[in-house]
């Protein structure tokens, strides 16, 4: 979580987790216990935890440093991307069209007067 620009709290992993899991939502106190080490997820909301945080699911429920995407593993971020960039592009995505088109309206914005400076 800290790796992609998140505080490793109970209340921040819920509210991500809640935001793109299809099922029912999850509690905060399961986000907490997830956290502790107090409990583990089922399989269905591992992986999703795992593609939240561009780490494998073999990772979270054994250990260790492999940090891959779980999305479409035919297409590779530059190393520029932050994961956390890659996240925001995600979440852009699950945006309406109406609401992408005002994002793509700011980012043009900023980026002309950037170019202008």
């Amino acid at each position: 979580m800290r790796a992609m620009g998140y505080e490793a709290r109970p209340s921040a992993l819920h509210a991500k987790f809640n935001s793109r899991y299809r099922g029912a939502s999850v509690s905060f106190q399961t986000a907490s216990r997830w956290l502790s080490g107090k409990s583990f997820p089922e399989q269905d909301k591992l992986v999703v935890l795992a593609q939240l945080f561009r780490v494998d699911p073999q990772t979270l429920r054994f250990g260790g440093k492999g940090h891959l995407q779980v999305n479409d593993q035919r297409f590779m971020w530059p190393e520029r991307v932050s994961p956390r960039d890659q996240a925001l592009f995600e979440d852009f995505l699950l945006l309406p069209a109406k609401q992408r088109e005002a994002v793509r309206a700011l980012i043009e914005s900023l980026t002309l007067e950037q170019q202008k400076k």
